[in-house]
């Protein structure tokens, strides 16, 4: 307890999933959390959930396709707390395992624009801030389906990912601002859900399922959420640019 002590930590895609999960861990931690995300209802809950353990939690509702929102959400806190000490980029959108020759354009530009662009705008406007302290932790949510295990415009946006990740590392590296990433494997979150399953492109899923270990249990979201918590905390204070799959031991 106590590894987030007087934190200031941005999670995006916090009102479900992984990015709950995450949340609920940080203000654990000591943490005071920003959760971000679209529904504002689930946001809510999620903050009293936080209030009612003792912990310290707000909230911006927001769209992170929109490069205005995302330098918004920034601004807003800054102006409310004075700095940001972690940023978690969990939002993301699936893609539905469609591959090339199945997407359409407007599903490449919304899945690039959400799970890739915007995390750029985050951190753009956010390492500024940082830079200025001399310290911070971004941790930005990748995927096993970065190694092209999945959809062709997911793929493709959290391949990107990495590469963004090693770039900021590689810029800030020995100036107190660190930059890494996690790869989930398959989580039970409602983005996989039986419903959700059945709207996936039927021949991709089984094509990328060759490349699993299917009898390896899936990890969970506070297994996901251990892995966000230790690049955010002085735990890893060494470590910068690094990128941690969180699978089991699945896709080895």
């Amino acid at each position: 307890m106590g590894r987030l002590e007087g934190k200031i930590a941005i999670v995006t895609g916090s009102s479900s999933g992984i990015g709950k999960t995450t949340a609920e861990v940080f203000a654990r931690e000591g943490a005071t959390v920003v959760l971000v995300a679209r529904r504002e209802e689930r946001l809510r809950e999620v903050k009293a959930w936080i209030a009612a353990v003792g912990g310290a939690a707000d909230y911006v509702v927001a769209d992170l396709a929109d490069r205005a929102e995302c330098d918004r959400v920034v601004e807003t806190v800054i102006a409310k707390f004075g700095r940001i000490d972690v940023l978690v980029n969990n939002a993301g959108i699936p893609d539905r395992h469609m591959p090339t020759t199945r997407t359409s354009d407007e599903l490449w530009d919304r899945v690039v624009a959400v799970d890739l662009t915007s995390v750029f705008h985050l951190c753009r406007a956010t390492l500024k801030h940082m830079e200025t302290r001399g310290s911070g932790s971004i941790v930005n949510i990748s995927s096993i389906g970065a190694r092209g295990l999945a959809g062709a415009a997911y793929s493709s946006a959290k391949a990107g990912l990495l590469a963004l990740t090693r770039n900021i590392a590689i810029q800030f590296a020995g100036k107190g601002i660190r930059c890494n990433a996690t790869l989930p494997g398959p989580t039970p979150t409602e983005l996989n859900t039986p419903e959700a399953l059945a709207t996936f492109d039927p021949e991709m899923p089984a094509v990328t399922a060759r490349h699993f270990d299917l009898s390896v249990p899936e990890a969970d979201t506070f297994d996901q959420a251990a892995a966000i918590l230790f690049f955010a905390s002085d735990e890893s204070k060494a470590m910068t640019g690094q990128c941690l799959t969180v699978d089991n031991g699945a896709t080895l």
